[in-house]
C-alpha cells in the first residue's frame, strides 16, 4: 500500500467514482422459461391486440412462452391459427392467462381481470390516468404487480415511442375521417383539398405535437389550406422545419381563433393535457359560429376534450351534431385502423420483450434498460409515480431508490 505513487491512487478514486452502480445491486439472471400472457382486450371499442403473429414467433425464438386467450386477434384481423402456427399457445381459459409472469394487454385492466392477476405478477398496459379509478389502482398494489404504462415508456433516445406511433397513427387518420364526413354522402360534398380552379378545404388544428405535425402533413398533400395553433413556440418553429406549403401558424389567441374558425371546413382537436386534463380553448360559441355541417374531431377526447361541445362517442357510433356542426370525439382513433396499430405496437413491444427476457428479471431489466423506468407506476407494489401520488394522495417513492436498496 505504501508503494502506490500518489498519481495512481488518484487515479484509481477517479475510476471508482466512474463506476456504474448497477453493477454492486444486480442480481442472478432467471433461468426459467417466462411466460406471457395476452388476453382479449374486454372493451368494446378495443380492437388492438399488442402482437402480431410474426412478433409471437420471434419472442417463441427467444425461449418465451406466449399465451393466448382465443379471438384476442381477431378484431385486428389476426387468427387463432396464425398465432399458433407462430409458437402461441392458445386457450379459452383467462385464468391461465392472468398467472403468467408477464401480462401485455393494450387497455387497463377490468376489476375482474386484475382478481385473476396473481401475486408479484409484470403488467404492460395503457394506464389512462384520467379514468383509472383508485380500487382498482389500490388492488393492484396489494398484488405486489409491477406495472408499466404504454404511454409512459421512453426509448434510449429519450422519445415515448408507443405514443408516438399511436399519435403518428391518429394524425394521419383524422383528415381521412374528417374527409369523409365532408363528403356527399354525410356532409356538404366537398372535397377535402379542393382541385384547380376551386378554393380549397380549410383545416384548423389545435395543438402542434406529434398528432397536430402528422396531421397538417396528409392535409397539406391533398391540396388543403392549413392552419396551426399551439401555445409552444417549439412546437411551431418545428412545424416550420418541415417547411409545409399553406400552412399557417400561430400561438393561440382567442380572438384570431375565432375569427378563422367561422370560415374553417374541419377543426382537429389535438392539445396534450395539463395535470391529466387538457386546456378547453373552443368555446361553444365558436362553436356556434362555424359553418353548417363542418366537421370538428377532438382527437383530445380522452383527456377531456379541447373543445366545450365536445362529448365522448365510439366508433360504432362515432359522430353527433351539435349547433349544424358534425363531432367526432372517439377517444381511440388507432383503433379504428386496428391492424396498423396492432403492428406498430408489436414492432415496439417484441423487442422490449425480448430484452425483458434477456435481462431474466425485473430489476436487472430496470438497470440494464435505465430508459424504461420512466414508464414503470408500481415496483412491487410500490407505487413509484408521482402523478399517481398526487392523484390518490398516497406517496411513492423514486424508482431508482428502490433499485439501489436491492427490493
Amino acid at each position: 500500500m505504501h508503494n502506490i505513487k500518489k498519481e495512481d491512487f488518484f487515479q484509481l478514486t477517479r475510476e471508482s467514482t466512474m463506476m456504474p452502480l448497477e453493477l454492486p445491486f444486480k442480481k442472478a439472471k432467471n433461468a426459467k422459461i417466462i411466460k406471457l400472457g395476452i388476453p382479449c382486450e374486454h372493451l368494446i371499442d378495443e380492437k388492438r391486440v399488442p402482437f402480431s403473429p410474426q412478433g409471437v414467433k420471434m419472442l417463441v425464438n427467444e425461449g418465451i412462452e406466449v399465451i393466448m386467450e382465443s379471438g384476442a386477434g381477431k378484431n385486428a384481423h389476426f387468427n387463432d391459427i396464425e398465432y399458433a402456427e407462430n409458437g402461441a399457445k392458445i386457450t379459452t381459459d383467462k385464468n391461465e392467462i392472468f398467472k403468467s409472469d408477464i401480462i401485455v394487454k393494450v387497455a387497463f385492466p377490468s376489476e375482474e381481470e386484475i382478481e385473476m392477476m396473481g401475486h408479484d405478477k409484470v403488467l404492460f398496459s395503457t394506464l389512462n390516468l384520467p379514468h383509472l379509478k383508485q380500487n382498482d389502482f389500490v388492488k393492484l398494489m396489494e398484488k405486489k404487480t409491477t406495472a408499466f404504462a404504454f404511454e409512459m415508456i421512453k426509448d434510449a433516445s429519450g422519445i415515448l415511442p408507443l405514443m408516438h406511433s399511436m399519435s403518428e397513427i391518429a394524425g394521419k387518420t383524422v383528415i381521412f375521417i374528417a374527409a369523409e364526413y365532408l363528403s356527399a354522402q354525410k356532409g356538404e360534398g366537398l372535397l377535402l383539398g379542393g382541385i384547380t380552379g376551386v378554393p380549397p378545404t380549410e383545416v384548423v388544428i389545435l395543438g402542434a405535437g406529434t398528432v397536430g405535425q402528422y396531421a397538417a402533413r396528409t392535409a397539406v398533400a391533398l391540396g388543403a389550406d392549413v392552419k396551426v395553433f399551439d401555445n409552444s413556440l417549439y412546437k411551431l418553429r418545428r412545424l416550420n422545419s418541415l417547411q409545409l406549403l399553406n400552412v399557417y401558424n400561430s400561438i393561440i389567441q382567442p380572438q384570431l381563433l375565432n375569427r378563422v374558425l367561422k370560415t374553417a371546413d374541419v377543426l382537429i382537436g389535438a392539445l396534450r393535457p395539463n395535470n391529466g386534463r387538457t386546456p378547453c380553448v373552443v368555446t361553444e360559441d365558436m362553436v356556434i359560429g362555424m359553418k353548417e355541417n363542418s366537421v370538428i374531431i377532438d382527437v383530445s377526447i380522452d383527456h377531456g376534450g379541447c373543445i366545450e361541445t365536445s362529448e365522448v362517442t365510439s366508433l360504432s357510433q362515432p359522430v353527433f351534431t351539435k349547433h349544424g356542426v358534425i363531432h367526432f370525439c372517439v377517444p381511440n382513433i388507432s383503433s379504428g385502423v386496428a391492424q396498423t396499430a396492432s403492428l406498430a405496437l408489436s414492432n415496439i413491444l417484441t423487442p422490449m420483450m425480448k430484452d425483458f427476457n434477456d435481462s431474466g428479471n425485473t430489476a436487472n431489466y430496470l438497470w440494464e434498460n435505465p430508459h424504461t423506468r420512466h414508464g414503470i407506476y408500481l415496483y412491487k407494489g410500490i407505487l413509484t409515480s408521482r402523478s399517481l401520488g398526487f392523484k390518490f394522495n398516497m406517496n411513492s417513492k423514486a424508482i431508482d431508490l428502490l433499485l439501489a436498496s436491492n427490493m
